[in-house]
């Protein structure tokens, strides 16, 4: 499947012309699935190897979704069998007081990732232009001028060699609450839950609404958005590692050339 229709073209793009329930990327067998998924995991991991060894290039992905839309889920098993050296995962909670005086972009640039790392964003800067515009924290003015400051920074990041994957996961609201209801009916899962997602979930078009303003403001050729259907765990699973080995097959990466000197060493006993 070509993962472009899923990119998000700005001049185009309604978030209504995305069906939650998508899966298309699947086989159609549980087994299958399976077993592209672990072939996909293992590309991942050896092209991953390559890109740390290199140092020259470096991967940033974001993950996006409202509450329960499986972020951590796609960490776990996208990155399963990859190689702890070389990916970092980033969580970006509630500001802490030292991020409060700091430009909204500054704790995100301090954990992005440097030559030869593949760094996974769950949440990102992008709360920034929805959360608190959502909740009326900032003004009209302001969330048009933040979304021209992401811009500028996901640039500079690109131009300095760092290939920026942004995905959406897009799940319906009848499947959040299936999987909110898990969470309470599952000692393993509850904890979770947070009552907080409940009072977010009545704002639900609000939103859809800013996601949908946000992908269309900051989808570029640099740093595209992908918005990937989710109702399917399994299917996102599967888009998100096409859209990642798209990105690293892309590189050309090729480990570090043996240096002259290394050639005629031979270690003795």
């Amino acid at each position: 499947m070509s993962i472009e229709k899923y990119r998000v073209n700005p001049k185009t793009f309604s978030l209504k012309d995305i069906k939650t329930n998508d899966r298309s990327e699947r086989s159609g067998g549980r087994e299958s699935d399976a077993e592209e998924l672990s072939r996909l995991s293992k590309e991942i991991f050896q092209l991953q190897d390559v890109l740390h060894a290199q140092t020259r290039h470096s991967i940033l992905m974001i993950i996006q979704g409202m509450d329960a839309s499986g972020k951590d889920g796609t960490v776990r098993h996208v990155f399963s069998g990859s190689d702890p050296f070389g990916i970092r995962v980033v969580s970006f909670k509630v500001p802490t007081r030292e991020e409060l005086l700091h430009d909204f972009l500054w704790r995100s640039h301090i954990h992005a990732p440097k030559a030869g790392e593949l760094v996974i964003f769950n949440r990102s800067h992008y709360e920034d232009v929805l959360i608190v515009k959502v909740h009326g924290l900032i003004d009209e003015a302001e969330c048009r001028r933040r979304y021209n400051q992401i811009r500028d920074y996901e640039r500079i990041l690109t131009e300095n060699g760092t290939t920026i994957i942004k995905c959406f996961l897009h799940i319906s609201k009848e499947e959040q609450k299936i999987r909110l209801q898990e969470r309470l009916n599952d000692p393993t899962k509850t904890w979770k839950f947070n009552l907080q997602d409940l009072k977010e979930r009545e704002l639900w078009k609000d939103y859809m609404e800013a996601y949908e303003r946000a992908l269309i403001n900051t989808s570029t050729d640099y740093a595209p958005w992908y918005v990937v259907p989710s109702d399917s765990r399994t299917n996102r699973n599967l888009l998100i590692s096409r859209i990642l080995l798209t990105a690293l097959r892309g590189l050309k990466l090729n480990y570090p050339p043996v240096p002259s000197e290394y050639k005629n060493i031979t270690i003795k006993d």
